[in-house]
């Protein structure tokens, strides 16, 4: 059975609206309250980051067995099991008695991210797209970009006003009203078999499939690629609110900054489309990690001038709205959908294990260092070492945006 268009525009819109509230609560917010949370409960920032790099790792190694759910049960059930997760575990992070209680409902966190962030939405829309998927994928993405702009100063606006635990509260009743019935109503569309999509019809078993692509070298090098590009992109921006206050900045300031970063996301994705249209996978992937390595390295070049380094900001925030483009993309464009959500959760559980460590890891390296300066430096040669080996992973074949009609051009384009 075919899904209607009436269908898969009720399933992109209640994604839209589920992702933008999803990041916001669930990851947007803790880096908004972390100075004062540390504050109010003497708890090192350190420890808070590393709960939520804790539940963020957790969140990758989920992501392979959500994946595998995926292919089979398609995403109403996967989604609104997580909405149910995610309101539970804000509930019991706002109710953290101890480091013990706020690490272990983090971990909760990352399970509920595992079924709510982009990777279930990408892996939704590329099976009920197909070609068409481009748009659709940038149509969420510019919408939830914005997650960061809306959630940031709003959950500083209210830990100042009601603190951080009830503000986690309040985060909690809003993912629970918006997402879940969205998630039950209109995720109905029907779920395409496992088996199909661009290789349908070939005689290859849906595990040869999955073996096939796993073991390429390409495979491989794009995912090292991506793991550096993810490390010092999210680290660059999520730290930032924190390497700014280090240096005096207050902290509604320093979550405008963060804010920024949403709208630098959507101003990058608005021209994916003409990119990825001009562009083969590997030659983006490439420019997209050597434009963000410039930008990071301009965040420490600006950081003294609060007025630069917010307009830095937006750029580097553009770049990484196109490295969520590149993610949700590396593996279709390449390798077709076929057994696309497993593969994707595989191929994204390191990258989501990178972007779970650039929190702690951006503020270890400020702890090693003290100058953010050297740290925005570190971090730019990280996403600078992934363009460069983006370049070895290019397959000897790449698919096409029309790709899933098997149709390809030369890589080496």
């Amino acid at each position: 059975m075919t899904a209607t268009s009436a269908q898969l525009r009720r399933a992109l819109i209640a994604l839209c609206v589920t992702e933008i509230t999803s990041w916001g609560t669930l990851y947007y917010s803790l880096p908004a309250m972390t100075a004062p949370l540390s504050r109010s409960t003497g708890w090192p920032v350190t420890v808070i980051t590393g709960a939520f790099s804790a539940g963020l790792v957790v969140s990758a190694i989920a992501g392979i067995g959500v994946g595998r759910l995926l292919d089979r049960f398609g995403p109403r059930v996967v989604m609104s099991t997580g909405s149910v997760a995610g309101t539970v575990s804000l509930l019991a992070i706002g109710a953290a008695p101890s480091v013990p209680w706020f690490i272990a409902a983090w971990i909760l966190a990352g399970l509920a991210q595992s079924a709510l962030l982009y990777p279930p939405a990408f892996a939704a829309l590329t099976r009920w797209y197909g070609p068409r998927r481009v748009r659709a994928l940038t149509a969420v993405s510019l919408v939830a970009g914005l997650a960061s702009t809306v959630f940031a100063p709003l959950t500083a606006f209210a830990v100042a006003r009601a603190g951080w635990r009830a503000t986690d509260m309040i985060l909690a009743g809003i993912l629970l009203v918006v997402t879940l019935p969205l998630h039950i109503g209109l995720l109905t569309a029907p779920w395409p078999a496992a088996s199909a999509g661009d290789s349908a019809g070939e005689a290859v078993p849906s595990a040869g499939v999955v073996r096939d692509v796993l073991r390429r070298p390409s495979f491989t090098a794009l995912a090292v690629a991506m793991v550096l590009g993810a490390f010092g992109l999210y680290a660059a921006t999520v730290d930032l609110p924190a390497l700014l206050t280090s240096g005096g900045t207050s902290n509604g300031v320093a979550a405008l900054a963060l804010g920024l970063v949403g709208v630098g996301q959507v101003c990058g994705r608005l021209g994916y489309g003409q990119l990825s249209r001009r562009t083969t996978a590997t030659a983006r992937t490439c420019a997209i990690l050597g434009v963000g390595a410039v930008t990071v390295a301009g965040l420490g070049l600006a950081t003294p001038v609060i007025p630069a380094v917010l307009a830095v900001t937006i750029l580097a925030g553009a770049a990484r709205g196109n490295y969520t483009l590149i993610q949700a993309t590396a593996v279709s464009d390449r390798w077709g959908t076929r057994m696309f959500g497993t593969i994707n959760g595989i191929f994204l559980a390191p990258v989501t294990a990178a972007i779970a460590l650039a929190p702690v890891g951006g503020t270890l390296l400020m702890e090693w260092t003290g100058v953010p300066l050297e740290v925005l430096l570190l971090l730019a040669g990280v996403v600078a070492a992934g363009a460069v080996i983006a370049l070895a992973a290019r397959p000897s074949r790449e698919y096409s945006l029309a790709g899933d009609r098997q149709s390809r051009v030369d890589s080496s384009r």
